[in-house]
């Protein structure tokens, strides 16, 4: 025991003068050095090294806190920027998809256009066959009933009354003067 043997009283008087001057007991003194040191020693074991220890952890926890705010803010950031593409390109498809159905409205409405442009000249052509027919259909009754006025005029005229023969054969050249006229 260094500590005892240098508090223990020596062969220099003025220690123990000091040491009686004090009241300072030897052994005593050294007994309560010993309970000092146990003391402490309990106390960095049983007290200081777990609140250390819990110091320690609680860091850890704060530092772990910490990253994991870094880790959760960057996949933030990265959820944005993924939302930010996302509506982007549902923009653009919203836009391409607008100009293919003008795109389709107009070819829609060509497609109507051209079939009542059709529908019409087929409206036309027929009329026009129609009135083909009847003009042909009036100019042959015209020229039976002209050729009917001829025969019943030269029949008149001549004061007699024609055969059918004559008849037929007036009637023939009457029309064949009207188609080359």
């Amino acid at each position: 025991m260094p500590v005892l043997a240098l508090l223990a009283p020596s062969g220099d008087g003025k220690v123990q003068q000091i040491a009686a001057t004090f009241g300072i007991n030897w052994p005593h003194l050294g007994a309560q050095l010993v309970s000092f040191a146990i003391v402490c020693a309990l106390l960095y074991w049983l007290a200081y090294a777990p609140v250390l220890r819990m110091l320690d952890a609680r860091r850890a926890q704060i530092a772990q806190g910490l990253a994991d705010t870094e880790k959760i803010n960057t996949a933030l950031a990265g959820i944005e920027a993924q939302r930010q593409n996302v509506i982007t390109d549902a923009q653009a498809r919203a836009t391409h998809l607008l100009v293919e159905a003008r795109a389709m409205a107009r070819r829609i409405e060509e497609q109507h256009t051209q079939r009542a442009i059709a529908a019409a000249e087929e409206i036309v052509s027929k009329a026009r066959e129609a009135a083909a027919l009847e003009h042909a259909r009036m100019l042959a009754e015209l020229r039976r009933e002209v050729g009917r006025l001829v025969v019943q005029t030269t029949a008149a005229v001549a004061g007699t009354v024609l055969s059918a023969d004559d008849q037929r054969r007036l009637a023939e050249n009457t029309a064949t003067y009207l188609r080359t006229h």
